[in-house]
This record gives structure tokens, sequence and C-alpha cells, in this order.
């Protein structure tokens, strides 16, 4: 007899209990400010020969909050990190079918894939380089945008998981270059050592660099990835940081070491047990996505 999933759901809370929950929630921005005890949290192409072209670009640094009717931009200081979960449901169905032991391989990592289409996405939001001008439709000349291809947003996937998260990456944004990182973690220290380094020496002044890791658990493996990174010409506000599901310990060494890089997130869960896996999480992410 096949085996069913019971979902259980979860009972209803009024908005002043969400907001005076410790569970983080969907709704809302959060940017962390570094804290020795704790993890504070405050609601923070083609154109025609004759085109006219200007190259726009986005401004880096700030941080958006949820208003009654509209997103607002606010300054964000230096020493603040944005962690977004962005309120989508389809987010949230991805995240659910990852955490279901039951999932079988190709769909966990097709769930993993449409995951990080998504994060993907809304990481590059106000982010992109564009360039305008006019085109001639069918019907009439027409003032156009596109995405200024000579400046290709860099993708760096941290193996294995990370190849399955950033596997949409292509189809989201019409400019990208790949470079591979592979990391593994040592289950006895749970410190990170790279076995791949296809990163070039040394990045190209302006670039946008996406570092997709799936699990931020302990924040070893994903500090490792940030330091390569910046000895290699980048500054903290170049780099965002896509994850399935983070915790509060490698948003905390991010937070303190990183102070203004972002993170996009699709969960955050509290708890890193003693192995230096996220509870509940949704396991070893690689060895689920590839079946090894």
């Amino acid at each position: 007899m096949a085996a069913h999933t019971a979902i259980k759901t979860a009972p209803h809370r009024p908005p002043d209990a969400l907001r005076s929950s410790p569970v983080i929630s969907h709704e809302y921005l959060r940017c962390f400010r570094p804290s020795p005890l704790r993890l504070p949290l405050s609601l923070s192409a083609h154109s025609s020969s004759s085109s006219k072209i200007a190259a726009v670009r986005p401004r880096f640094g700030a941080c958006a909050t949820r208003s009654g009717t509209a997103m607002e931009n606010k300054a964000m200081s230096e020493d603040r990190m944005l962690v977004m979960v962005p309120p989508h449901p389809l987010i949230k169905h991805w995240i659910s079918v990852l955490r279901n032991e039951q999932t079988p391989c190709a769909i966990f990592r097709s769930a993993m894939a449409e995951l990080g289409r998504l994060l993907i996405y809304e990481a590059s939001r106000d982010w992109l380089p564009t360039i305008s001008g006019e085109i001639q439709s069918p019907m009439g000349v027409a003032t156009v945008e596109f995405i200024d291809p000579r400046e290709p947003v860099m993708i760096v996937p941290i193996l294995r998981a990370g190849l399955a998260l950033a596997e949409h990456a292509s189809s989201v944004l019409p400019a990208t270059k790949t470079y591979h990182l592979g990391m593994r973690r040592d289950e006895t220290t749970l410190q990170p050592s790279i076995y791949l380094n296809n990163l070039p020496d040394k990045f190209p002044e302006g670039s946008r660099v996406l570092v997709v890791d799936p699990m931020l658990a302990t924040g070893g493996t994903i500090v490792k990835a940030i330091d390569l990174l910046k000895d290699r010409g980048l500054n903290n506000k170049q780099i965002k940081i896509i994850s399935a599901i983070a915790s509060p310990p490698a948003l905390q060494k991010l937070s303190t070491k990183f102070p203004g890089i972002h993170v996009y997130t699709g969960m955050i869960d509290p708890v890193v047990n003693e192995h230096g896996f996220i509870i509940p999480g949704l396991g070893d992410a690689g060895d689920r996505c590839f079946g090894t």
C-alpha cells in the first residue's frame, strides 16, 4: 500500500500574535545587527541600429519594509545585514516538498531548482543594470528597457547541492557567468575544505555575484566562500546569498563578518543540532538531490 503523508494545518494567529512570536515571519524583510548574545531583528536583447541607448545602474544599500500599501525604500546603515524571506505561496510550497522525507530524489531536485528560480528572481529585483532606448514594434515606436548583456551576473553555486538550487539561473537572468566552488564539511569538526575552485583570480570592477548554497547551518561553508570572493576584489554590497533554508548561527556569523550583505532564503529554521544539521530542515540536501 502506498504511504501517505499527513498534512497538519497550522492554527490561525492574529497579526499581533504573529509580530510578537519569536519565530521569524515570512511577511517581513529582516535587518540583522551583529550581537555577541542574540540575533536582534528589526522590520525593516536586441534593439534597432537607431536606438537611443542609456545605461542605468541600480543603487546598492536600500532596506525595504512592507507598508500598508506599498514597498518603501529606506536608507540602510552599513552595519546591517538584510535577510529576506519572500512571502510567496510557491516558495512555501516548494519548501514543503523539500521537507517531506518521502519526496523522491528526482522530485526533490526539481523542487530545489524551482525554489532557486523564485529566490533568484527576488534577489535580482532592483539589482540589474539596464539599457533603455526606442525600438519599432509592429504598431509603432516603443520606449523599452533591456538587461545590459555587457554586465552578466556571476553565479557561484557551492557544490554539490548548490547546482540544483542554481539550475534555472540562466532562465531567469538574461546574461550570466557561472563559477563552480566545491566544498565539503568534515563531519567531526564541521569545518569546510575546498576540493574545487573555479573562481577567477579577480572579478571585474562592478561585478554582481549570487552565491548559491542551499543550507546555511553553522555558517562555516558560506563564510569561507564569501572570504574567497572578497579576496578577489568584491565588497559586501556586490554579493547576494541564495539559500533554501537558513539558521540563526549562520546568519549571526554573516552579520558579524560581512555587514551589509543580503541573504534571500526560503525559510529560517531555529535550531542547528550537534551534528551541524538544521532542525527541522530537510536533511542532507546534496544526498537527497543526487541520491548518493
